[in-house]
């Protein structure tokens, strides 16, 4: 059994639908999952939970009908504006990953504002992904590597290497992902720091997902056996695993395969 994870990870999925569901706008659904987004940081926090990251917008989602963009955008500033003054006094760091670059001058100076109001806070780490992407994680971390190695070969990169220039890299990875809203995917979120963490996933649109669902999704995690490529008997008996002729492979050198 797992104790409690230190970093969990949210795709909050389905407003949209639990407004639509209600004959509301889609809108509706959005600042609802805004204010549920205050709910489950001060429950998490509550908890003793270490690290949050809650994928709030992709880098896909600037296809949607440019109202719902606009009204998302407006959403995102408004929560900066009236959380980041709570959160510092509650000891909560907030941290954004993504690309800035497309959104508005004003949201940009207020997530900066934000992050410099709380880096000195020792709780909660609270990760808004916004205009994030994994794929454009992972090849903006190549490409820092290569910056910062200009007289290397990309062939002497190994994983070690390119994880330093993940915007997650002062960042565990996280031990457990919950997606809500009922589909089962990961929609291009932290590809690589999600290798090995494991998948929970709930039909509860975004809006629903309170503080007994957050713990139900904890009880499943404790229930999971992490192997990392070993066995059972490995996992439960470490130190036969590390006198095992295949634990130099397996383990020592960290190599997590199957």
């Amino acid at each position: 059994m797992n104790t409690h994870p230190q970093h969990i990870a949210v795709i909050m999925d389905g407003n949209g639908r639990w407004a639509k569901k209600r004959l509301m706008p889609r809108t509706v659904g959005h600042a609802r999952g805004v204010a549920n987004v205050r709910h489950i940081v001060k429950a998490a926090h509550a908890m003793g939970l270490r690290y949050l990251t809650l994928f709030a917008f992709s880098s896909e989602n600037w296809r949607r009908p440019p109202d719902e963009v606009s009204a998302l955008m407006g959403l995102f500033l408004q929560y900066l504006e009236s959380e980041v003054a709570e959160m510092k006094a509650a000891g909560i760091r907030l941290r954004v990953i993504g690309d800035r670059s497309a959104f508005a001058p004003l949201l940009q100076s207020r997530i900066d504002q934000a992050e410099q109001d709380t880096v000195h806070n020792t709780g909660l780490n609270l990760t808004i992904a916004a205009n994030y992407g994994g794929q454009w994680d992972v090849l903006t971390a190549v490409r820092a590597w290569q910056a910062a190695h200009p007289d290397r070969s990309l062939q002497e990169l190994d994983p070690a290497g390119l994880a330093k220039h993940l915007s997650t890299a002062d960042l565990p990875d996280p031990e457990l992902l919950i997606r809500t809203g009922g589909e089962s995917r990961i929609s291009n979120f932290l590809l690589w720091q999600t290798a090995y963490t494991e998948l929970y996933f709930t039909d509860l649109h975004w809006p629903d997902f309170d503080d007994a669902a957050l713990v139900k999704a904890l009880q499943w995690y404790g229930q999971r056996v992490r192997r990392f490529g070993r066995t059972d008997e490995q996992v439960q008996h470490p130190k036969a695993a590390e006198d095992s002729p295949t634990s130099d492979l397996v383990i020592r050198n960290g190599i997590k395969i199957g």
